[in-house]
């Protein structure tokens, strides 16, 4: 099923400015909201539909790899797969509870969402891969060792005794309303009603101890340099057992040693002599999947573009590949013997050795005649 354009799942333009997005999702979410609409399965659709568009467009990477390449520039593999979707309630709440102000989602609604305590997301890791012209065109699959920090075993935690375990600071405010229950994250447990009592050696001040992990990375083709791909889950863990952070993944892109990438397409610089272009030739040149003849033909003029259909890269969104362009450029011997010399000289004056002007090139000329 066809996925809505965020913009206009949040009804701003493609211009519009990040305050712009964060108060139209302010907007959406305060209408969806489940306490709002209990019971109410396409309400909370709409809400998971509203978060997932803000998650993208309220992140300057994201939001230029959905606004080049479309829902499909987010997908991917790997354990629980690329953002773009899936959102639970619990992640939702977690990331951006607080856009609201200081008192949250809550602060709109009395009595808030039962006044269970605020999952905490972990931080994000950040890691950079770099690829070859070969594994960007045609995708690949990674194994990353990354250093995850992850709940550790032997620690004990306690009750925050300023919220008593709720993770939320209550208040009544009068409004011109009447009064309304306003909820805030408590700052001394962070929201998750919870403090460390005990931890082992080696185990940080949240409970958590370093671990290194391999994780499989799907990229698929056509990934470009700068390119942030991201996998929910797959960062540092929060303390107190809330929604693990994500890891974020830097493309970069090998230069290759013969080959230039222009956008979907390769580009190729081949130097023939002069005997090849003027007589014809089968020459061997490299392309992402190895080496291939091509055809000189006879009288091939320097600059000419030689195109190789489908040997260049794939799009990101999987609908077509680009071609290999291959340009020629004549050379010129600098030095010759007397008898090559020799040769040339005799043929210096062969009405065949006389540059010939193109069609364009002869209308150019026949039109400048008459300023002169």
């Amino acid at each position: 099923m066809a996925k809505n354009d965020f913009y206009d799942i949040l009804g701003v333009s493609k211009g519009a400015s990040q305050e712009e997005i964060k108060k139209a999702y302010r907007k959406v979410a305060i209408k969806y909201h489940p306490d709002k609409n209990p019971d109410n399965k396409e309400s909370e659709e709409k809400f998971k539909e509203a978060a997932e568009a803000y998650e993208i467009l309220s992140n300057p990477q994201k939001r230029q790899q959905y606004d080049q390449y479309g829902h499909d520039g987010l997908r991917g593999g790997g354990h629980g797969g690329f953002s773009g979707g899936g959102m639970s309630m619990d992640d939702i709440f977690s990331q951006f509870g607080d856009i609201f102000g200081g008192g949250g989602f809550e602060s709109f609604f009395s009595g808030g969402r039962g006044g269970g305590t605020r999952r905490r997301k972990g931080s994000n890791l950040r890691i950079r891969v770099k690829l070859t012209l070969g594994e960007i065109a045609n995708g690949v699959e990674k194994k990353i060792k990354v250093h995850r920090m992850m709940a550790a075993e032997g620690v004990t935690f306690k009750t925050c005794h300023v919220c008593q375990g709720s993770g939320q600071m209550k208040k009544v405010v009068n409004t011109m309303l009447g009064q309304m229950m306003s909820a805030s994250t408590c700052h001394t447990c962070g929201g998750s009603g919870q403090l460390l009592d005990h931890r082992p050696p080696g185990v940080d001040g949240s409970g958590l101890k370093s671990h290194e992990e391999v994780i499989s990375i799907k990229i698929p083709a056509g990934v470009g340099e700068g390119m942030q791909l991201s996998m929910s889950g797959k960062g540092n863990e929060a303390p107190g057992g809330g929604v693990p952070g994500d890891l974020l993944i830097v493309i970069e892109e090998k230069e290759h040693e013969h080959l230039k990438r222009d956008g979907n397409n390769v580009v190729f610089d081949l130097h023939v002599n002069f005997i090849d272009a003027v007589l014809g030739s089968s020459v061997e040149v490299p392309t992402i999947d190895g080496n291939v003849k091509i055809k000189i033909e006879p009288g091939t003029q320097s600059g000419k573009i030689l195109r190789l259909r489908g040997k260049g890269i794939r799009d990101i969104n999987g609908y077509d590949k680009g071609d290999q362009l291959v340009y020629v450029s004549v050379w010129t011997p600098k030095q010759l013997s007397e008898e090559e010399t020799s040769i040339l000289e005799s043929l210096r004056n062969s009405p065949n050795f006389e540059p010939k002007p193109t069609n364009a090139e002869k209308g150019f000329f026949e039109r400048i005649k008459e300023f002169f």
